[in-house]
């Protein structure tokens, strides 16, 4: 595999400016809400955003796909081009469209499955995570009785992923709830979370935030704890004896209950 992180990262963060400085000027009129035929919600500032950072990422690297959330065909992205660029143009709508901080940016540059370089970019904080991340500890417990759980994807959970996540509100020392898959996993990275828990997560969701999670040398697992790949129908990240402990909540609930 060719490391080409060190070139594509400028063009990553040149296509997430474009997008920040759009919104920075957008009216409240791009953050009427509607919703797609799957039941989610999308403004048309996702849509603006999506088309933005792909005009900037088709003029520099016209070789490589980009797959984003609002052009990709039935929001089904896979199987994925063997290297693309992964979007999500606003990751946390519904926060965004009700006036609230938490959402994000999120483009990753993705090969042969694996997140190589990752940027999200939360523009009501003011804040912006890329690859690399500055060297640092990360503070964060190894048992999940004493961890901070951020969870998310919880709109779509029924059955077993619902028993799953009432598993996780006993065990855990707290829950929390943003809202965004990309921000959960910068929280996992940044230590302000000690894990998360992403369901039915989608490959523009989670992978700008599972480069910088495993930057950090946090686990990032799928539903067998095995390492993440996008056709897992659950992530689970944080310091390896939580995530494991998660990944084997699912196990025990989530596929094993009828």
């Amino acid at each position: 595999m060719i490391d080409l992180s060190g070139k594509l990262l400028p063009v990553a963060e040149e296509a997430v400016d474009a997008a920040v400085d759009w919104l920075s000027t957008a009216g409240r009129e791009w953050s009427t809400a509607r919703f797609k035929a799957s039941g989610e919600e999308v403004t048309a500032a996702d849509v603006e955003v999506e088309a933005r950072v792909t005009q900037v990422l088709a003029a520099r690297t016209p070789d490589i796909p980009v797959v984003g959330e609002e052009s990709s065909a039935a929001g089904q992205p896979l199987p994925l081009p063997a290297r693309c660029w992964l979007l999500d143009p606003i990751d946390g709508t519904m926060n965004f469209a009700r006036g609230g901080p938490m959402y994000a940016v999120s483009l990753a540059y993705v090969q042969d499955g694996e997140p190589l370089v990752g940027v999200v970019h939360a523009p009501a904080l003011g804040r912006r995570w890329t690859t690399p991340l500055p060297k640092a500890p990360v503070p964060s417990a190894d048992d999940l009785a004493r961890a901070v759980v951020g969870v998310s994807g919880t709109g779509s959970a029924h059955g077993g992923p619902r028993r799953f996540l009432d598993r996780v509100q006993d065990e855990a020392y707290r829950v929390r709830m943003q809202g965004s898959m990309a921000l959960d996993l910068v929280g996992v990275a940044e230590g302000w979370l000690d894990a998360c828990v992403c369901i039915a997560p989608k490959p523009w969701d989670v992978a700008a935030g599972v480069a910088l999670c495993r930057d950090r040398g946090r686990a990032v697992l799928d539903a067998d704890g095995r390492a993440f790949s996008f056709n897992s129908p659950v992530l689970v990240a944080g310091a390896v004896d939580v995530a494991h402990a998660l990944a084997g909540l699912w196990t025990t609930t989530a596929l094993t209950c009828p």
